[in-house]
This record gives C-alpha cells, structure tokens and sequence, in this order.
C-alpha cells in the first residue's frame, strides 16, 4: 500500500466539492512543482544531464508529493490498491507528456534557462490539468 501522510484527522472521503479540489490542487501543485522545477534545474544546469533525464527525475519527484498528498488531502480518498494502480498509469501517461513536451521545446527553441522555464510551465500546464481531470473524474471515484 501506498505510504501515508497524517495532513489531518478526520475519516477519509471523496465527498470534496470541487471548487476546494481545484484549490487544494492548485497548492499541492505548487508545492511539487517547486521540488520538480529545483531538482530539474540542479541536475540540468548545475550537474549538466540531458533535459530529457533532469526533467524525468523532476517529475518523478514532484509527482510522489503530489500523488501522496492529493490523495489523503484534496481528493479525501481511502487507501486502495485498484487506486494506486490507476494512479501509477496516469502518472505514467502524463510523464510521457510532460517529458516529451519539455524535451521537444528544448529542441525547438535555443537551450537558455529563460526557454527551459518557459518549456517547463508549458510540460507542467498540460500534464496538470490531464492529471487533475483524471483523477477527478475517474481514480478517486474507485471505490
């Protein structure tokens, strides 16, 4: 089972009106992307990795917050291993999208800090809002 985080006390539900969802989203959001932009840069820029690897090992990092915290705090969801399976497919899903879509813009465009900022908000934009609508709409709906 997947590990948890003791954010608070009261019994586990999916019954979060959405506008709290989108919210506390937003702030997990925030949060992992911090961890996934600083450890993308670090090993981009001050180790020198291909952007495709650095921003792998971002994402991996900023979706384990983000999974581990939506779970027990936006969504209120009970433990579940059919949940977890879907989650670790999503993620999967959305690191191929995000990856890909950073490492084409890193192509694309000339390789500065400013572009790979740029390249990153755009990878992350899209990933976030795939992993918010499925995890809304379909994951933290198993029961």
């Amino acid at each position: 089972m997947p590990m948890e985080l003791p954010l608070d006390d009261e019994e586990a539900s999916t019954d979060v009106d959405l506008r709290t969802q989108i919210m506390r989203f937003i702030a997990t959001g925030v949060l992992s992307a911090v961890f996934d932009f600083g450890l993308t840069y670090l090993l981009q820029y001050g180790v020198g990795w291909a952007p495709a690897w650095a921003k792998a090992c971002g994402f991996i990092l900023g979706t384990t917050i983000a999974y581990l915290i939506n779970r027990r705090w936006t969504f209120r969801a009970e433990p579940s291993t059919a949940r977890f399976i879907a989650v670790v497919v999503l993620y999967a899903v959305t690191f191929g999208v995000n990856v890909g879509v950073y490492q084409w813009l890193s192509h694309l465009w000339e390789e500065t800090a400013l572009y790979s900022a740029i390249a990153f908000v755009i990878a992350q934009g899209i990933a976030t809002v795939i992993n918010f609508v499925v995890q809304r709409a379909v994951i933290f709906r198993i029961r």
